[in-house]
């Protein structure tokens, strides 16, 4: 059934245009291809981009008591807030973004009941680029002030009808009185990427001046691609000293792959949610982010975080919204270590399945399945 064809007469081809190893090295991809087994066997060869920026060195904020209490889904009481702090913390993000005590007294009850928790990661709020709200918020208890203002020209016509004078104006009132407290503080652009770049640069640069601990570039409406997001942080990298926070939106599906080119580019700080809940179509998901650096770094991820408590944390979390998973989700899925054998003579889905995974099942607690099918 499965015939060998005979071999071709070999044929030279003569080949125009210049050497592909004179290319490569003009790139400086130095090994362009770099053995990086998750196991002793078998060995997998992966690609090493030769601009590694922060993927190696970076910090996660988890925002799903905050973004992620924007989903349509979701109302989180505060018992139900403490226990995805406390998996959070288990997991071992480095941050925990809650929502504004100045939302709602409510609120503010339960950012100071998880401040009480005793959490190895750092609780931040997450507040308008205003003293009222920066005066609830200093009191809670946080570790940190998240602070955010529109800064494009639909945000300042359609939001909150200030000008960028106004705005670095108030923003460095919020960010001093902050620190005065000993807080970290963060001060973030919205809708970053529709927002005039002339302006961006000088409000980040003039915040990075008075010691802001992070600037915060968000794609509010999840229009940036990889290219955009590279580029605009590479531009802001070139111009400040301080760490770089990036929140960036899924409408469009770009949201990990948007991520991690921002750690390339000089990011340190990329904001997830578990599940990817959020607004809308939500934000950058924790556990697809963590499988996409796992890729790239798989020791570095593995001596970082709990992975084998991810599905533990996503069950927890689709319980809270009253959904599921797609089985197709990322590394926890149903499907996502489910090979299908059946379809080749000596599949190697048989003989080595590993062969077909970027990722190595057991270090996240899950297993392999292999699904045989009769060849046809």
């Amino acid at each position: 059934m499965f015939a060998p064809h005979p071999p071709p007469d070999m044929v030279q081809v003569p080949i125009d245009g210049p050497d592909v190893t004179e290319v490569v090295a003009s790139l400086g991809f130095g090994h362009t291809l770099q053995r990086r087994p998750f196991s002793a066997d078998p060995e997998r060869l992966s690609f090493s981009s030769y601009k590694q920026g922060n993927v190696a060195n970076f910090s996660i904020i988890d925002s799903t008591l905050r973004e992620g209490e924007q989903f349509a889904n979701a109302f989180f009481d505060t018992q139900t807030k403490i226990r995805i702090a406390k998996a959070l913390d288990a997991f071992g993000v480095e941050y925990i973004e809650l929502t504004s005590p100045a939302a709602s007294e409510q609120s503010r009850r339960d950012c100071e009941e998880i401040c009480k928790l005793g959490l190895n990661a750092k609780v931040l709020t997450h507040i308008r680029c205003h003293m009222d709200d920066a005066r609830i918020a200093v009191d809670t208890g946080v570790d940190g002030v998240n602070v955010v203002i529109g800064t494009s020209s639909f945000l300042q016509e359609f939001s909150h009808g200030k000008d960028i004078a106004y705005i670095t104006k108030t923003a460095i009132e919020v960010i001093e009185f902050v620190k005065s407290k000993g807080l970290e503080i963060r001060f973030s652009s919205e809708d970053s990427f529709r927002s005039d770049l002339v302006d961006l640069l000088s409000i980040y640069q003039t915040v990075d001046r008075i010691g802001v601990n992070r600037v915060g570039i968000a794609d509010t409406i999840g229009c940036a691609n990889p290219r955009q997001v590279y580029e605009l942080v590479r531009t802001l990298r070139g111009v400040i000293s301080c760490d770089i926070e990036i929140h960036l939106h899924n409408d469009t599906g770009m949201a990990i792959a948007n991520a991690y080119c921002a750690l390339e580019a000089g990011a340190t700080h990329i904001d997830t949610t578990v599940l990817g809940i959020g607004e809308r179509n939500g934000i950058t998901p924790l556990g697809g982010l963590v499988g996409c650096l796992y890729a790239a770094n798989p020791e570095y991820v593995k001596d970082k975080y709990n992975l084998p408590m991810l599905r533990e944390l996503e069950d927890l979390v689709a319980q809270a919204v009253e959904v599921k998973a797609p089985p197709m989700n990322y590394i926890t899925g149903s499907c996502a270590f489910t090979h299908t054998a059946g379809f080749y003579p000596h599949p190697p889905t048989l003989s080595n399945p590993a062969i077909f995974e970027v990722v190595n099942p057991e270090d996240f607690g899950m297993t392999r399945r292999i699904r045989s099918v009769p060849a046809v």
